[in-house]
């Protein structure tokens, strides 16, 4: 079984998945252990190794985080984003603000709230939306939109939430809706999509 490790302590997102997948392109890989010292990273190299076709499993070894990856049985081992696009859902509206425009917050609050809750009328071309930075309080307890957002996930639009943003503003465990990714997951997206909408 070839065995390999990865120590990405230290490591700011993107970095700790992009060097998972960059071990996992070279191929060959049955089993491999990443040592990672955040949240935020362990729950997304996590997620890209099962999307990658691995069994993971998590320990805690003196206070580092090591994310185990091991290859399943008939595992088809596709290192990819995983990013399925239905047809007529190819609009990504990423949202990198909890408010809309300058000049007067309360009113940028309201203007977002009614931004979020209209988007449903994009029907089925709504894809994926995408919360990072200052957009990602869009998705915790005590939102005003999470229900919009929750009613959008439910319709099968994608939810994408920042997890560096969401340590950053220690908001991590505050999450309820949506996926916890990272800046690379980001980045393909936006690439598979047709449209880009972004708001910052």
């Amino acid at each position: 079984m070839a065995e390999k490790s990865l120590d990405c302590r230290g490591l700011a997102c993107p970095h700790p998945v992009v060097q998972t997948k960059e071990i996992i392109d070279r191929g060959g890989v049955e089993q491999l252990t990443v040592l990672v010292d955040n949240a935020a990273a362990q729950e997304n190299v996590s997620r890209f190794l099962q999307r990658s076709g691995f069994e993971v499993q998590m320990e805690e070894r003196a206070g580092t985080l090591a994310v185990i990856g091991r290859r399943g049985a008939g595992a088809a081992g596709e290192a990819g984003m995983a990013c399925e696009i239905m047809p007529g859902q190819k609009i990504l509206v990423l949202i990198g603000t909890d408010r809309l425009g300058t000049g007067d917050d309360t009113l940028g609050r309201k203007l977002l709230v009614n931004f979020v809750g209209t988007l449903k009328e994009m029907g089925r071309e709504l894809w994926c939306l995408v919360l990072l930075n200052a957009g990602v309080k869009l998705a915790v307890a005590g939102s005003e939109v999470l229900e919009n957002i929750r009613a959008l996930a439910g319709e099968g639009v994608m939810v994408l939430v920042c997890g560096t943003c969401l340590d950053h503003f220690h908001l991590l465990e505050a999450k309820l809706v949506g996926e916890t990714t990272n800046m690379l997951d980001i980045v393909s997206h936006m690439q598979l999509a047709d449209k880009v909408i972004p708001l910052t």
